[in-house]
């Protein structure tokens, strides 16, 4: 109860406040511009345990970022924190290797409980992500916010950045209007539990036929948890 009441104050205080540093793209593709580039080199060990470590208390702050338990890489709300994972935006490993192996105790810290660089995901995507950078993977949805994301987190540790990701971000930007997170309200998030049968948290065009409301258009509340490809306000056509 006293956890219950503590996430309920936090998200009361964080449920309107900025999800980003901006909504600017061209800002983003500045920022961008700026970063060194440099391949990976591990100047120091890597012990994950040891010299970035964090507290799971800050679940709750990072769900208060977007105003519930929600996981931007697949626009999924979550019934509760148990069902989520801390998520690194810009991995560990990976800022080590870009220049964290260099820096001291404390701000290899800092880095690890940093609200921007954190968000929520399953399990499962969590895993599917692990230490890739966005050369190497991309989130489902809110590719926008999170370039921008991976982008601010880079330039604020000075970290270099590789020219294959340099160019996956810059590529994805390329295509935005907003660097801003779709918005969505977890509160009324049962359309998951009614066509997610996989609960892998998205819909399929399978799914969707199995529920008899294939096609789905841009008004349905199906629709927010599925991919059109070109982007036409219908899926599964």
């Amino acid at each position: 109860m006293i956890f219950k009441s503590i996430f309920g104050i936090v998200m009361g205080f964080f449920a309107f406040s900025a999800t980003v540093s901006g909504d600017d793209v061209d800002e983003a593709v500045r920022m961008l511009n700026k970063l060194a580039v440099a391949e990976e080199a591990r100047c120091s060990p890597y012990e994950r345990d040891r010299h970035y470590s964090y507290p799971q208390s800050l679940e709750p702050l990072v769900a208060g970022q977007s105003g519930g338990i929600y996981g931007p890489y697949t626009g999924t709300c979550f019934a509760s924190l148990y069902e989520t994972h801390i998520e690194h935006i810009v991995a560990v490993s990976e800022a080590h290797d870009s220049g964290l192996c260099a820096a001291s105790p404390a701000i290899r810290r800092q880095f690890a409980s940093d609200l921007r660089n954190l968000t929520l995901a399953s399990g499962a995507v969590n895993k599917e992500k692990f230490d890739k950078d966005a050369a190497q993977w991309q989130p489902q949805r809110n590719r926008c916010w999170f370039a921008a994301r991976v982008i601010d987190v880079r330039s604020t540790y000075g970290l270099t950045i590789d020219a294959m990701e340099k160019a996956a971000l810059s590529a994805i930007l390329s295509q935005c209007d907003s660097t801003a997170l779709e918005a969505v309200d977890c509160r009324f998030s049962d359309v998951l539990m009614q066509y997610d049968d996989n609960k892998n948290g998205y819909i399929t065009c399978s799914e969707a036929r199995a529920h008899g409301i294939a096609p789905v258009l841009r008004d349905h509340p199906a629709y927010a948890y599925m991919t059109d490809g070109d982007n036409d306000g219908m899926v599964c056509e």
